[in-house]
């Protein structure tokens, strides 16, 4: 054999111990298991997600605009808000030791605007759990700092 040329991989054996497995499911998350996560909403926050997203809406970017509106100031973006919420979601999954993707929000409800310095309190909290199809239904709730409820919705997880 050339120098040049590669050595062959050696075979792997079926029943060797070092082949890869099937990966057993991980767990499933514990009915009534809740989680949440505190953040106010800042000016950079809300600046980064035009910037991510592009959507540069007045109501969002622009305060003189804003001033004239009803409101009377800008806003965060909704979807930031449900972004911020997801942290919750993160939060439950470090906690339960699960391995687990969104499979969506069913019922998502942008209640009331979030403003810039508005601190939101996300809470989230299992309300059911499909161990058939390995998923789970969480009720999540992001409130200001006044306890208005600004966002609802339930949360599809799907765990691994």
């Amino acid at each position: 054999m050339s120098e040049h040329q590669p050595t062959p991989a050696p075979a792997v054996d079926a029943g060797d111990a070092t082949a890869p497995a099937t990966p057993t499911p991980g767990p499933l998350p514990a009915l009534g298991a809740t989680a949440g996560f505190r953040k106010t909403v800042t000016e950079a926050d809300v600046v980064l997600f035009a910037g991510i997203t592009g959507d540069f809406a007045p109501q969002h970017v622009d305060a003189d605009y804003m001033s004239r509106h009803p409101l009377g100031e800008r806003v965060a973006h909704g979807i930031l808000t449900l972004g911020i919420a997801s942290t919750a979601a993160s939060a439950l999954c470090a906690q339960e030791r699960l391995v687990a993707v969104s499979a969506g929000y069913d019922r998502l409800r942008f209640l009331r605007p979030v403003l810039l310095g508005d601190t939101v309190d996300c809470r989230y909290e299992v309300v059911a759990v499909d161990g058939e199809r390995r998923r789970a239904s969480a009720r999540v709730e992001v409130r200001n700092q006044r306890g208005e409820m600004c966002l609802a919705a339930t949360h599809l997880l799907h765990c691994y």
